[in-house]
C-alpha cells in the first residue's frame, strides 16, 4: 500500500507538478451535462450523452462533413481493406479501416479543433485535476465480419498512463450489431472493482466474455449504443472493447487525453513548424512532454509569430 501511496504522489505531485497547479489556479464550473457527465467518469469509468447536449455548437456537423467527404475519397481504399476484414493477423486490426492514417498535426483540422473544443478539454482536465496532453485522434471504419474477435474486440485495459481519457464520437448508428463499446464499469482506477480478470495466453493481455464475467457480470455492463452523434467518455484504463460488428459497419470518430508523464508517445507526426494556441489549457494540451523539445519547439513558434 506504502508503495502504491507514493507512486501516485510522484505521479500527481512530481511528475505532474506544473499542470496540476496551473490547473488548480485557472479551473472554471463546468456546464450541467457536463459536470453530470463529469461525475458518471469518477464513479463508473464511463458516461453517455448526445453532440446537441454536450456541444451543441455545430462542431459536430463539421466533422461529420469532413469524413464523409474522405469516405468518398477513399471508398476504393475501404473496400479493398473490407476484402482482407476477414483475415486475422496477429496483433493487426485488420477489422478496421483508419482514415487518417497517421495524421499530421493540423490546427486547422476539424479533427483536432474537435478534440480541443473547451467542454471536452474541461471535462478531460477536471476528470484528471490537471491539465492534460492530447496524445491521439483518429477516425474508425470498422467493418462487419464473422470472423472470431481479436485485438481491441476483446476486454482490455490500456496503459497509457494511471488515467487514459477518451472521447469516443459515433459517426453512424450504433446498435449491438454494429460492435458497440462495451465498459466493465468501476473497474478504472477511481473505482471499487480492484480483481482483475484472466487473460488469454499469448494475447497480450486481452480476456474473453467469460474470463471478464468472473468479475464484472455480464449484466452490468454498459453497452454503448446509439444513433448517430452519440458521445462517449471513458478512463480505459478500466475494462473495455469494441469494434466486433457483425450486422453493420461502424464509424466512429475518437481521441485521448493523458497526464504529460504518460507512457504513450504521441500517435500523430508534428510538422516542423507549428503556430500554437493562444488559450492556455489547449496550448498545453499541443505543447510536447520533452522538455527539451518544449522548448526548441516554443523557440521555433515565436519565430513564426
Amino acid at each position: 500500500m506504502y508503495r502504491q501511496n507514493w507512486a501516485y504522489f510522484r505521479w500527481r505531485y512530481i511528475h505532474n507538478l506544473k499542470p496540476w497547479l496551473t490547473y488548480k489556479l485557472s479551473r472554471k464550473l463546468l456546464s450541467e451535462e457536463a459536470a453530470r457527465m463529469l461525475s458518471d467518469l469518477n464513479q463508473k469509468g464511463i458516461t453517455i450523452s448526445t453532440e446537441e447536449k454536450l456541444l451543441g455548437n455545430g462542431f459536430f456537423d463539421l466533422l461529420e462533413r469532413e469524413v464523409n467527404r474522405l469516405e468518398r475519397e477513399m471508398a476504393s481504399q475501404i473496400e479493398a481493406a473490407r476484402h482482407s476484414a476477414s483475415e486475422i493477423v496477429s496483433r493487426e486490426k485488420k477489422y478496421a479501416f483508419f482514415l487518417l492514417g497517421t495524421p499530421q498535426l493540423n490546427l486547422e483540422s476539424v479533427f483536432v479543433r474537435f478534440a480541443l473544443q473547451d467542454t471536452i478539454l474541461d471535462v478531460a482536465n477536471a476528470y484528471f485535476g490537471m491539465y492534460t496532453k492530447l496524445r491521439y485522434y483518429n477516425v474508425w471504419h470498422t467493418f462487419a465480419t464473422q470472423a472470431p474477435p481479436s485485438e481491441s474486440q476483446l476486454w482490455h485495459s490500456d496503459a497509457d498512463d494511471r488515467h487514459a481519457f477518451k472521447c469516443f464520437v459515433y459517426l453512424s448508428e450504433v446498435d449491438d450489431g454494429a460492435g458497440p463499446f462495451t465498459y466493465a464499469p468501476e473497474t478504472h482506477p477511481k473505482g471499487r472493482i480492484k480483481a482483475r480478470p484472466a487473460k488469454i495466453p499469448g494475447s497480450g493481455g486481452r480476456s474473453t466474455d467469460e474470463q471478464m464475467a468472473e468479475v464484472v457480470p455480464h449484466t452490468a455492463w454498459v453497452r454503448a449504443t446509439g444513433k448517430k452523434g452519440t458521445v462517449i467518455l471513458a478512463d480505459t484504463k478500466g475494462y473495455h472493447k469494441g469494434g466486433l460488428a457483425r450486422g453493420r459497419d461502424r464509424i466512429m470518430y475518437d481521441c485521448l487525453f493523458t497526464s504529460q508523464a504518460a507512457r504513450r508517445p504521441e500517435l500523430f507526426e508534428r510538422p516542423e513548424l507549428l503556430r500554437l494556441p493562444s488559450d492556455k489549457k489547449a496550448l498545453f494540451a499541443l505543447t510536447p512532454s520533452d522538455p527539451k523539445f518544449t522548448a526548441e519547439y516554443r523557440m521555433r513558434d515565436t519565430t513564426q509569430r
